[in-house]
């Protein structure tokens, strides 16, 4: 089979499927009810990543090396490496709220891979001299699992913040540090004891004081129950909605497996740095020329340094460390999409200057 129709082909069958398995997250979304959506949104993920990594297969054939030499293969590589966080990410949080944040993301990125490039910048091309060397591989992959990782723990962050609607609530979270085993009001009681000690305050649950009773019915305690007892609100947040159980219990799984998917993507972004500035003296001679590339790289190194940094040193969890990574997903953006197109240097693609 010619490899350039099999590509076309597969960057096609790519955005459908994908397109297709965003509209399955929203509906299993919209209708929780219906749980065979969820196993059908995953299965489209995993023959979304397996076709694009068979079209950087027939793309690594047929141009003879790595399949990251410009715009278009770097976007495709992107889209596959957010596929596989995602399954990562899916099968540990268990949420379908997961890909109802990733899915769009994935399938806007091939859309514009596809259909948005002019024709030029999708044809591969033979390797300027700079890039003919195995940093290729060793440096611009790295970098490109980072921005993948980043970007699914940071729309995690997002769905996070869209799920407890801004609300600053208390969570028993992963961070470590002053603060970072927080307790959520739970005690153990039995079926016919008295509660007798006060609730915890509401601005740390969210209006609600959670108990765990041991009771079957029958008051022999092998049975663990979740009683929860409503509280006074302080004028601070009365005015806000108290959660339900389900979105505090979704909430803090969103904050916990965001949190990881960022410590995987920061020493991926590390480790792609160093690679680069070593490819850089090999190259130019300089391990770090100040390009617009290299300064934004920097930008969003010293981001999620500040967020991990917030997370192990000082135990914060929810909103604001949140808030602080739905920001990177904008810094990524601009360091891996944006100096490419509208800044001049040695990374740039030249595409509108």
């Amino acid at each position: 089979m010619n490899l350039v129709v099999l590509q076309n082909w597969l960057d096609n069958a790519s955005f459908a499927i994908l397109f297709l398995t965003m509209l399955v997250y929203w509906g299993g979304a919209a209708f929780p009810n219906l749980p065979y959506l969820a196993a059908l949104g995953t299965a489209g993920m995993a023959i979304a990543n397996l076709g694009i990594a068979t079209l950087l297969g027939a793309r690594w054939i047929e141009a003879g090396y790595f399949p990251l030499s410009n715009l278009y293969e770097s976007l495709f590589f992107l889209t596959w490496g957010i596929t596989a966080v995602h399954l990562i990410a899916e099968n540990s949080s268990r949420s379908r709220l997961v890909g109802v944040a990733t899915a769009p993301v994935a399938m806007a990125i091939t859309a514009f891979a596809t259909m948005t490039l002019p024709s030029q910048m999708q044809a591969s091309e033979p390797l300027v001299p700079a890039l003919k060397s195995n940093w290729l591989m060793m440096h611009v992959s790295v970098m490109m699992l980072s921005y993948s990782a980043l970007m699914v723990g940071s729309l995690l962050a997002i769905a996070f913040l869209i799920v407890t609607r801004g609300q600053n609530i208390q969570l028993q979270g992963s961070s470590v540090g002053t603060g970072g085993y927080r307790s959520n009001g739970y005690r153990l009681h039995k079926a016919t004891e008295l509660i007798s000690q006060p609730p915890t305050p509401a601005v740390e649950n969210n209006g609600f004081a959670r108990f765990e009773t041991s009771s079957n019915g029958n008051g022999n305690g092998n049975t663990a129950v979740l009683n929860l007892v409503t509280t006074p609100e302080s004028p601070a947040v009365a005015s806000a909605e108290p959660l339900s159980p389900q979105r505090l219990s979704l909430a803090e799984t969103l904050d916990n497996i965001s949190y990881r998917i960022i410590g995987l993507g920061f020493p991926l972004l590390t480790i792609g740095i160093i690679a680069g500035g070593v490819w850089a003296n090999e190259a130019w001679g300089s391990y770090w020329s100040w390009d617009p590339k290299e300064t934004w790289a920097l930008i969003t190194w010293l981001v999620f340094a500040a967020y991990l940094h917030a997370r192990i040193t000082r135990g914060w969890q929810g909103r604001s460390p949140a808030i602080l990574a739905s920001t990177g997903l904008l810094v990524v953006w601009v360091c891996y999409l944006g100096v490419n197109l509208l800044g001049k240097g040695l990374h740039s693609y030249g595409w509108f200057f």
